[in-house]
Order: C-alpha cells, then structure tokens, then sequence
C-alpha cells in the first residue's frame, strides 16, 4: 500500500510539472494571439523524451555516482544536438513556390549554432532537463532517508530489546535474594513470596516483550513488587506505595520504572532490616510523575554491579522519550530521590 501510494505520487508529480510547463509555453501565445509555431509540439516531445533520458539514465549512472564531469558534457551534447534536431528536422513549412536560394538560406539560418532561435531552443529543451536532474535527486535523497529512518527505527528496537532482556535477570536474581532471606527465617510468607513472583515473572514473559502495555497492568506489576519487598522485610512499616490519578485509557513501556524502586528497596534497608522507601506515582492527563525516595541504608555501599539497573533505564528513556522526559536524582548521603516525569 505504501509503495502503491509512494508510485501515485510521482506520477502526479510529473503530471504537475508537465502541466505547469505547458501553461508557461503555450498561454502566453494564446494570451497575445500569437500563432503556435509549427515545431513547438516537436519541441515538447523532445524535451519530454530528453527529461526521462536523464532522469532514468543519465542520472542514475552518471550524477548520482559522481561522475559530475562526464555528466556535465554528456547532458552539454545531448541538449545541443536536440536543440539542432528540433530547428532542422522541423523547420517551418515554406510555400511551394518559395525561391531556393531564400530555402536554403532559412534552413542554415535555423541549424546556424548562433542563431538565437537555437539558443532558444537549448532553453526549450535544458529546462526540463535541470528539471528531471533536480527530481530525480529528491527522489533518491528522499528513498534514503526513509531507508535511514527504517534502519534507526530497527536499531532502536533492538537496542530496547537488548535492555529488556539485561533487566530481566538482574530483576529476578534481585527477587530470588528476597525469597531466599525469607526460606533462611523459615518466613511463613515464603510460600506466598514464591507466588508473588510467579505473578511477576508471568508479566515479564508475557507482556514485556509488548512495545507498550496499560498502564493499569504496570502499575499491578509495580504493586505486586512491593508486596514481594514487604514479605522479606523485618520492618516495613516506612515502605508505602501511593497512587494518585487517572489511569484508564494510558499505555506505557513496560518495566519503565521497576528499576527506580528496586534501587530503592536495594539500598534503602539497612542490615538491621529497617527500610525507609516512599513510592508517589501522580497521573494526569498528558503526563506521568514517578517520585521515589529512601534513606540510604547504614553501612550500604555500591557494587559495580548495582548501576546495571538505572544505567538500563536512562538508555531506555533516551531511547523511548528523547525530548519527553525529565530525570532528576538527588543523594545528598542521607536520602537518594530519584524523580521522574513522562510527557505523553
């Protein structure tokens, strides 16, 4: 379908510029009530056959593979030789008895190289030539750029690809940590941890690999998380999630803000297991507000490992909203804050 319409297009294209330079010829003459010189057809077809010459042939194999010097002299001769073809193969019709001498002398006068009708001519006949050399050019610049369009398009989906599936180990090596502290306590909540990420894991294989999803499916995802987070945790008490807004109707990226939170509850728990995360998610009608903060846990110290997460988020926010978004991390040693807008 595209093709088809990308087809349509040029043909109306040259229809346009056929029918503009046509008007331009012939309605001055008519306009003036001038009569229509007898080679003007010849002219035309001319200047026709000479622009798809050009655009089909002479462009491709010369112009668009830089061979500008030969392709200057080879459209030089062929506009010169039309040119002469057209005012003597179609000269105007003289009376039958029209003196030979004065025949002769009008026929050299229309193939003479100086003659201003020749020169006329070249610009009869040159014009449609720049034309087609022009459009042409257009053409291929503009395949190109939908060709380049395509493959950053592609690029891009693999790149994303590429992050989704990095996230998802580290999420689950994360998650299998938990619901080990809980077996090594002999937790009643073991069990219950195991389905919760059972639920979590489903979402990952079945709705992650999606380009967008609801955001009501992300945010039970984001929900579910927490509650896994709060069944290894001794004291849970300062952990709370709070939505607010309006969610119908909204699709997101999935596992856009998983990272953010997990950073959270990674290094806002002490190893006396008292954790401090505040999670606001704020929904409005062209936007998305993600605040997260927690203390920084005593002791805590980053691993090489642990910027795996969040640098996955910042390439994917690069990635998905490029001049659509607004991240600001604060950690001033006592509280990290990370802040998150999506303008949608």
């Amino acid at each position: 379908m595209t093709l088809e319409k990308k087809n349509i297009s040029q043909i109306l294209a040259h229809i346009f510029i056929w029918g503009c330079f046509c008007i331009l010829i012939i309605y001055p003459m008519i306009s003036q009530s001038r009569p229509i010189p007898s080679n003007l057809m010849a002219g035309l077809g001319t200047g026709m056959l000479l622009f798809y010459v050009n655009y089909f042939l002479v462009v491709p194999e010369l112009l668009l593979k830089r061979n500008i010097q030969i392709y200057i002299a080879v459209s030089v001769c062929l506009i010169i030789v039309a040119a002469l073809s057209v005012n003597f193969f179609f000269t105007p019709e003289m009376p039958e008895n029209f003196p030979e001498k004065m025949m002769t002398r009008m026929t050299h006068r229309h193939t003479n190289l100086w003659n201003p009708r020749i020169f006329i001519s070249i610009s009869f006949i040159g014009i449609p030539y720049i034309i087609s050399a022009m459009l042409r050019m257009y053409t291929e610049w503009k395949k190109n750029e939908d060709l380049r369009k395509v493959v950053e398009k592609q690029k891009i989906q693999s790149e994303l690809q590429f992050l989704k599936t990095q996230l998802n180990p580290h999420f689950l090596f994360n998650s299998l940590n938990a619901i080990y502290a809980l077996s090594v306590k002999q937790s009643p909540d073991t069990s219950q941890a195991i389905v919760d990420l059972a639920e979590l894991m489903r979402y990952m294989l079945y709705e992650a690999d999606k380009d967008l999803v609801p955001l009501s499916k992300e945010l039970e995802y984001i929900k579910s998380y927490v509650q896994l987070q709060r069944l290894r945790l001794s004291d849970s008490e300062n952990v709370t999630l709070q939505i607010s807004g309006e969610e119908k109707n909204k699709v997101i990226p999935p596992l856009l803000f998983i990272s953010f939170i997990e950073n959270a509850f990674k290094y806002g728990t002490d190893y006396e297991g008292k954790t401090d995360v505040r999670i606001n998610l704020l929904l409005q009608h062209k936007s998305i507000q993600l605040r997260v903060t927690n203390k920084i846990g005593v002791f805590k110290e980053p691993t090489k490992s642990s910027g795996v997460g969040l640098q996955n988020i910042k390439n994917r926010l690069k990635l998905l909203y490029p001049l659509a978004h607004e991240l600001i991390v604060n950690n001033d040693g006592t509280t990290y804050s990370v802040s998150l807008t999506l303008r949608q």
